[in-house]
C-alpha cells in the first residue's frame, strides 16, 4: 500500500527503449517454448500445419478469384451474356471455398491458442503455488503485484497474439510473392513523355505499392511510436488499481492489518488518477495512429485505379485488366501493411510478454538456493501461538 500514494507520479511519459525488454522477451520465449517440445509438441505442430497448409489455400482461391474478376468485367465489357453466366456459375465453388477456409482458419487458430495457454498457465500457477511458499509469499515483491492477474490476462494475450501475428505475416509474405507477379504483368510499363523526353517504366504498379506501403509505415511509426510502452504502462496502472482495491477491500473486513499512516481513500484516488492519466496518453496515440491507417484504407483503392487509368485511356489496358491491377494493388498494399495493421497488437503483445517474462524472472529469484534457504529458515523458526496469543 506504501507505494499506492506515489502510484500518481509513476513515468507515464517515458519513452526511451530499454535494453532490458529484449531480456524480458527472451526469458518469455525461454518458457513459453516449451509447448513446442515434449508431450504437446504433436499436437502444437500437427495445428501449426494446418495452418500453414489453409493460409496456402486462401492464397490459391484469392489468385483464382482475382483472375475471375478480370474475365468478369470484360465480359461486362463485351456485354457477353453466356460468358457472364458461366463467370456466375464458376465464382460459387471459389466464393464455397473462401468462405470455408476462412472458418476452418479461425478454429484451428483459436484451438492452438487454447491449446498453449493453457500449458502455459499451468506452467506458471504450478511456479507460484510451489508448495514449500508460505502465505506470505504469495504475492512476489517489488512490482509484480497480482501475479495471479499476470497469468490469467497476460498469459491469455501473450499466447493468443503471436498465432494470430505469424499467421496474418505468413500470408502477406505469401500474397506479396504471389501477387507482386500479377502486377508487373498485368500493369506492364508506364511511358511517360516529359518536356520532350519518353521514359519508360517497367513494373511500375510494382514501385509505386512500395512506395506507398514505405509512406504509411513512417506515417505510424512517426504517429504512434511510443504505444508499447504506453500499453505496457497502461495494464501496470490497471493491475495496481486492482491490486490496490483487493487491499482495501480485506482491510475493511479484517483480514489483513492497515499499515500506519496509509489512507485508504487518497491510495484507490490516486491509483485511479494514475489510470485515467495513461489512459488519455494511450488515447491520443491510437488516434493518431488510426488517421494514418484509415486514411490508407479510404485512399489504397482510388490509388490503384488512377494508377491504370493512363494506360485504359491509352486502350493498352482492359476493363477487366483495370479491375485485375487494382485490386491486386490492393492486396499487395494491404500485405506490406502488415505492420502498420498490426501495430497495435505488436505493442499490446511485447506489453504482456513483458510483464509474464518479469513474473518469470520474480519466481526465478524465489526459487533461488538462497531464498529457499531463507524461506526454511523461516518455516523452521516459526512458532504456533496459542489461543491467548495474537500473532504478529
Amino acid at each position: 500500500m506504501a507505494r499506492a500514494q506515489g502510484c500518481g507520479s509513476l513515468m507515464l511519459t517515458r519513452t526511451s527503449f530499454i535494453p532490458g525488454e529484449m531480456r524480458l522477451l527472451g526469458r518469455f520465449w525461454q518458457s513459453a517454448s516449451g509447448y513446442w517440445r515434449g508431450p504437446t509438441a504433436w499436437t502444437a505442430w500437427l495445428l501449426v500445419i494446418a495452418l500453414i497448409i489453409d493460409v496456402v489455400l486462401q492464397l490459391l482461391t484469392q489468385y483464382g478469384l482475382n483472375f475471375w474478376n478480370r474475365d468478369f468485367f470484360n465480359a461486362i465489357g463485351r456485354k457477353d451474356r453466356a460468358e457472364l453466366l458461366s463467370l456466375a456459375l464458376r465464382f460459387l465453388p471459389l466464393a464455397a471455398a473462401s468462405i470455408a477456409l476462412v472458418v476452418f482458419s479461425v478454429w484451428a487458430r483459436m484451438t492452438l491458442q487454447r491449446s498453449w495457454r493453457e500449458w502455459l498457465s499451468n506452467r506458471l500457477y504450478s511456479d507460484w503455488l510451489v508448495d514449500d511458499r508460505g502465505p506470505e509469499r504469495s504475492a512476489i515483491e517489488g512490482h509484480h503485484e497480482a501475479p495471479e492477474y499476470r497469468i490469467a490476462e497476460d498469459a491469455k494475450v501473450a499466447t493468443d497474439l503471436p498465432v494470430d501475428l505469424v499467421n496474418g505475416l505468413l500470408q502477406s509474405v505469401l500474397t506479396i510473392a504471389t501477387f507482386v507477379g500479377v502486377l508487373w504483368s498485368v500493369g506492364g510499363s508506364l511511358t511517360v513523355h516529359f518536356d520532350g523526353i519518353t521514359l519508360a517504366i517497367p513494373g511500375y504498379l510494382v514501385f509505386a505499392v512500395v512506395a506507398y506501403s514505405a509512406l504509411l509505415v513512417i506515417g505510424i511509426w512517426l504517429t504512434a511510436g511510443r504505444l508499447t510502452r504506453v500499453i505496457e504502462e497502461n495494464k501496470r496502472m490497471e493491475a495496481e488499481l486492482r491490486a490496490i482495491g483487493t487491499h482495501v477491500r480485506e482491510t475493511r473486513e479484517g483480514k489483513v492489518v492497515q499499515e500506519a499512516g496509509i489512507n485508504d481513500r487518497h491510495a484507490v484516488g490516486a491509483a485511479l488518477k494514475a489510470v485515467i492519466a495513461i489512459w488519455r496518453i494511450y488515447c491520443w496515440q491510437l488516434m493518431r495512429m488510426t488517421l494514418v491507417t484509415y486514411t490508407g484504407l479510404l485512399v489504397t483503392p482510388v490509388v490503384g485505379l488512377l494508377l491504370c487509368l493512363p494506360k485504359y485511356l491509352d486502350d493498352t489496358m482492359t476493363l477487366g485488366e483495370v479491375v485485375q491491377a487494382s485490386a491486386a494493388f490492393v492486396v499487395v498494399q494491404t500485405a506490406f501493411n502488415w505492420f502498420t495493421d498490426n501495430y497495435t497488437k505488436l505493442a499490446e503483445w511485447t506489453a504482456s510478454a513483458n510483464r509474464v517474462a518479469e513474473l518469470l524472472l520474480a519466481l526465478d529469484v524465489d526459487r533461488s538456493p538462497g531464498a529457499q534457504a531463507s524461506r526454511r529458515s523461516i518455516t523452521a523458526g516459526r512458532t504456533v501461538p496459542s489461543g491467548d496469543e495474537v500473532p504478529s
